[in-house]
Formats: structure tokens, C-alpha cells, sequence
């Protein structure tokens, strides 16, 4: 299943950025290729963006409303363009861009670590393996609040898997971490900061509130025996079935095809959306049939895809514990209430065969 066994951060060499040292490495970043890194959007949230000024780059924050996603497999996106009178078609010229992402948090990188998986299965998805190419991703690390649970699904804060540089807070700055050569190459030319030598001690301690009571080993043995659970339904009652949850969800990837015909009826485009598997008619067929035609099948099977089926697969739960879901859920719907709900009915099952 899944594996931490890597080294610790104290492996790597290490340096100190006083805040001011922070954004003077951001302008450095920035005249190496192209950043995207966390914003303030309205009073409070959050969003990636790219970064035009560094003193509008937030080091602290909770989480973004959508993930770093959208830069790899953009929320609307055109395929081709066709034209029916002469019956051809043609493609978006793609190429790979050099970009920094900053501040990304443990979790947000093993998003994209679960969509590499998805993408690079079967038939590979090049758009979405091109905007990768030559992306670079900075860590940082976040305090827990309410609603994360990364560490329920085997993602520590200090998860440095993915990233060339992280970032830990510490006094009023932050120690850097070389992980890579690339985040060795990154600061070579920079000048500013202090290399530290030593063990650095007296980290700020966090505790996650929202915890799985199970182990994550467990879920996908726990998930072959609740299909039939009660609480599907009990969920479904409260489900409005908005598709909130999918749209912010870091590793979920549906999406529908579209052609649009011009006013002219000959030229076209075919574009591809979003999907989400909550909403209604998401798994409508021809003739009308629709195998997912209630709400309680539609919550089902948007946790057995996060912890049982492409799990069994990849060895990876593909929820990170962000907490997108639970957080913005118009009806109060929290993923970690529906786990340990479901946990406490295996428990039943399980006490009941004992009798």
C-alpha cells in the first residue's frame, strides 16, 4: 500500500530566509521562468495565480479553493477546430512551459502525483502531460485546520515528495531545504540567505482536528464490505447533488465532450468541460438509462473511486485529506463523517458475525 520510508528533512542542506529574503528569491524566480504561486481572493480565500508583484504572494494560508490542477487540465479547454464543408480539422499548437509553482502545500503535490498516475495509465493524456513538462513545484508547509486530513491518508505536512524546495516555517522566516538537484541549481546564483549547519530545532508542533479513526491501510479492506451501508442514503438526504465537491476535488479529473457548431454551420470547435459524477445525468445512456440515477449511488461511488477503486490499482488513496470538499459544501457534508461512519457500520457487521 502506501510507503513514507524516504529521508528526513534533515538530510538535506539547509538555509534561512528571513521574509524579506522570501520575496527577493520570488523576483529571482520570477526572471527564471514563469511562478505561479497562492494569492489572497476576497477577504478569505485564497487562489494560485501568477505572480506579477512578490508582495502579494501568501506564505500562510489554509488551502486555495481550487487546486494547482486547473493549470494542468484547465477547466475548459478546445480540442480542435473542424470545418464540414471541406471536412478537416486542426489542433492547438501545445508546447511545454517552463513554471515554478510556490508554496505548494504536501498534499497538493500528491494530488498531482495521483493525476500523473490517471493520466499516464492506458492511453496517455498529452495535453495534460505536456503542461507538466518542465514544471518545478516549492513546498511549504501549513498549519491544520478543521477540515484537514492529509495525515489520515498517509500525507504528513513535511511531505517533501514531488517538490525541488521546501519551505518550513521557522522564527520570522523560514528554513529552505534542498531536496533536488533542480532546487540546488535554483538557489546556487541566489545570494541572499544563510546556510545553516547543524540540526535545526524548535519547529512550532501542529495537530490535525480532523482524523479517520481507522488507519489508511485499512480503508480499502473496510470499503469491500460497506456497498450496501446505511449510510449512503443517510448522506443522499442531505445531498444536493450540486457537484461542488468534484469541481474542487485536487484529484478528480471527468470531464465531458462537446462539439459547437457556428452560426454559419460549418465551422466548429470541440471543447472539453469539468464533469462531475454528483450531478444528475452524469451517467445517463442512450435510450435514457441511467445507472447512477440516485444520490446515494452517486456519493457511493465518488468514495469508492477516492479509497477503494483506483486504489486497489495504484497502492495510493486518491483523496489527499485537503478538506475542498467538506469545506465547501453548501449542505455541511463532511468526507471524514461519511469514513467514520462507514468504519462504525463495518464495526457492527463485524460484531454481528461474531455472535
Amino acid at each position: 500500500m502506501i510507503s513514507n520510508d524516504r529521508p528526513k528533512l534533515e538530510a538535506f542542506n539547509r538555509h534561512f530566509f528571513d521574509s524579506k529574503t522570501c520575496r527577493n528569491f520570488i523576483s529571482y524566480l520570477s526572471k527564471k521562468a514563469l511562478v505561479i504561486a497562492p494569492h489572497k481572493k476576497g477577504d478569505v480565500s485564497f487562489t494560485y495565480k501568477e505572480v506579477n508583484n512578490p508582495d502579494d504572494v501568501v506564505f500562510s494560508y489554509p488551502r486555495t479553493i481550487q487546486s494547482v490542477k486547473k493549470f494542468f487540465m484547465p477547466p475548459r479547454e478546445k480540442l480542435l477546430s473542424f470545418n464540414l464543408k471541406n471536412n478537416d480539422f486542426s489542433k492547438p499548437e501545445l508546447k511545454p512551459e517552463k513554471r515554478i509553482f510556490f508554496g505548494i502545500h504536501s498534499y497538493e503535490m500528491q494530488a498531482i502525483k495521483r493525476l500523473d498516475y490517471s493520466f499516464l495509465k492506458g492511453n496517455p493524456e498529452s495535453n495534460y502531460l505536456t503542461r507538466r513538462e518542465n514544471s518545478l513545484f516549492i513546498g511549504i508547509d501549513f498549519e491544520p485546520d478543521e477540515w484537514h486530513f492529509t495525515q489520515s491518508v498517509g500525507i504528513e505536512i513535511d511531505d517533501f515528495d514531488g517538490f525541488c524546495l521546501y519551505f518550513k516555517k521557522y522564527k520570522d522566516g523560514y528554513v529552505v531545504y534542498e531536496i533536488t538537484r533542480e532546487g540546488w541549481e535554483l538557489l546556487k546564483d541566489f545570494k541572499d540567505g544563510k546556510k545553516l549547519n547543524g540540526e535545526v530545532t524548535a519547529f512550532p508542533e501542529s495537530n490535525f482536528k480532523s482524523k479517520i479513526k481507522n488507519h489508511y491501510n485499512r480503508l480499502p479492506q473496510i470499503f469491500e464490505h460497506v456497498y450496501k451501508s446505511k449510510v449512503w442514503e443517510e448522506v443522499a438526504d442531505r445531498c444536493l447533488g450540486c457537484g461542488t465537491c468534484n469541481m474542487l476535488c485536487s484529484t478528480c479529473y471527468c470531464f465531458d465532450v462537446r462539439d459547437e457548431i457556428e452560426l454559419n454551420v460549418t465551422d466548429g470547435q470541440r471543447e472539453r468541460f469539468w464533469d462531475s459524477c454528483m450531478v444528475n445525468r452524469f451517467a445517463e445512456v442512450a435510450g435514457g438509462e441511467d445507472f447512477r440515477d440516485k444520490l446515494n449511488k452517486r456519493t457511493r461511488h465518488r468514495l469508492y473511486r477516492k479509497f477503494k477503486y483506483i486504489t486497489d490499482q495504484s497502492g495510493m488513496m486518491h483523496c489527499v485529506g485537503c478538506g475542498r470538499c467538506s469545506r465547501y459544501c453548501p449542505a455541511d457534508i463532511n468526507i471524514v463523517d461519511i469514513i467514520n461512519s462507514l468504519i462504525d457500520d463495518y464495526s457492527e457487521q463485524q460484531q454481528k458475525n461474531l455472535i
